[in-house]
């Protein structure tokens, strides 16, 4: 078990772990506890800075990308230049695996960090168990589309998939569940919404590329947490 935990710390995070933890997807039902206390870290951050701070939001926004070596907001970028209308799948995983980034993939981060600073900005109650059920939600719905989606190519989509199995993702639906009761009602909202998100992600990127990858799976992860915030930052 302590394995499994340090491997979602070391895939999730920058934090370093110096040893073998073994196939990412083992450790896949830590990826909501990682994801949760990323949100709640980012709360006490938030709490501490508001109101002696300007834009507090940005600096947690700084906190998270740093945290995670910004490992999703380069998968969503990366879909952004890569998913456009009539290429083939080779093509588009060409894109995907070339470290440049285009005019889409800036705008992709740039919405990404707007609609996530806005989001944060505009809650005023229930940090922690916003930011807690978001990430937590969001680092499910890729191991979701992972155990549902066939995988594409090689890389961290493929080792994922392959080391799978299905304890491992219903107990990671069940933390993240877990993870979102603090909410009671409002957490309806997020988990369907994020069911939603995660079946739409595997019907366009099966239809376009016949699978997915690591982007894929980051990308869905990114999607589904400026969804999150941005539902509870409705309510709350």
């Amino acid at each position: 078990m302590t394995l499994r935990l340090l491997g979602a710390i070391q895939f999730l995070t920058v934090f370093p772990i110096h040893r073998d933890t073994g196939p990412p997807g083992r450790a896949v039902p830590f990826y909501p506890l990682v994801g949760a206390v990323l949100g709640l870290l980012g709360a006490a951050i938030l709490l501490a800075l508001r109101p002696a701070v300007p834009a507090a939001g940005l600096l947690v926004l700084l906190f998270w990308v740093l945290a995670t070596g910004a490992l999703h907001e380069d998968a969503i970028a990366d879909c952004a230049d890569a998913f456009r209308a009539h290429r083939t799948p080779e093509k588009i995983h060409a894109i995907l695996k070339d470290p440049h980034i285009g005019v889409f993939g800036v705008l992709a981060l740039l919405f990404s960090l707007l609609l996530r600073w806005q989001a944060i900005e505009h809650l005023e109650s229930r940090l922690f168990e916003t930011f807690a059920a978001s990430f937590a939600i969001s680092r499910t719905a890729p191991v979701v589309l992972a155990w549902i989606t066939a995988p594409y190519g090689e890389g961290s989509g493929r080792v994922i998939a392959d080391s799978l199995t299905t304890p491992a993702v219903i107990a990671t639906i069940a933390l993240a569940l877990l993870a979102a009761a603090p909410l009671h009602i409002y957490a309806l909202p997020l988990v369907t919404g994020a069911a939603a998100l995660t079946t739409g992600a595997r019907a366009y990127f099966t239809s376009r590329l016949g699978g997915v990858n690591g982007d894929c799976l980051g990308a869905l992860n990114q999607v589904t947490e400026i969804y999150c915030l941005i539902v509870c930052a409705c309510f709350f």
